[in-house]
């Protein structure tokens, strides 16, 4: 018994010396070493059943990296550039050489980003919107990876209606057609944009033109 209850209080300290531990502070110094000023985005390379992923995401994405600090390049010119210059597809765009968008776009570094899942999920009393993705930051001079995130956000519109299970299943039907007529993935994907790059110990550093905090009143 006494054995037990050692074995037991060891348990107890272990789980508090876990939950006091804070996480590692994340490593900037590729990013010192660096110092990206501007950032190209491609159009996301799509694996989800979403047709529309890539652009949509496309249209959140360049807010975020401006407030964190970056030059973006217009994300539509320079889909329409490599569209014009033989790269008609996302896929075909990820693989054109990093010597090549410096040497002719200019870009200090380029976020690659790869969709896994995106849309309305709908059960039977529920429905869920879904964003999954990743991203890498990689130095174009250098083909250095600067940064990584993963980017998830979802929006849950689990229906509360009265009625018992029949009052669920028709309270789900009409969120279906509501969630078939609103879309919620582009707040979704801006909500998960702006939780991957200002993640306090994982997200991207200030770049160069990030405004100072305002002082603390």
């Amino acid at each position: 018994m006494i054995r037990h209850l050692h074995i037991l209080f060891f348990i107890f300290l272990a789980a508090i010396y876990t939950g006091c531990t804070t996480p590692p502070a994340k490593d900037d110094s590729l990013f010192r070493q660096h110092r990206p000023l501007s950032i190209l985005v491609l159009p996301p390379v799509n694996n989800s059943v979403e047709v529309n992923a890539p652009y949509t995401y496309l249209s959140t994405i360049s807010k975020p990296l401006a407030e964190k600090g970056y030059y973006v390049f217009p994300v539509a010119l320079i889909d329409q550039f490599l569209k014009e210059n033989g790269l008609p597809t996302p896929d075909e765009m990820h693989t054109i050489s990093l010597e090549k968008i410096r040497q002719h776009i200019g870009a200090d570094a380029v976020l690659y980003v790869t969709i896994s899942d995106w849309g309305q999920k709908f059960q039977i009393v529920s429905s869920k919107a879904v964003v999954r993705a990743e991203a890498r930051l990689v130095d174009t001079q250098t083909g250095t990876q600067l940064w990584s995130g993963n980017i998830y956000g979802s929006h849950d519109q689990s229906n509360n209606h009265g009625g018992g299970l029949l009052g669920a299943v028709v309270g789900a039907v009409v969120e279906q057609v509501a969630g078939s007529l609103v879309d919620h993935t582009p707040e979704v994907a801006r909500t998960a944009n702006h939780q991957a790059i200002y993640n306090s110990h994982r997200g991207l550093p200030d770049g160069p033109y990030r405004d100072p905090p305002e002082p603390v009143q």
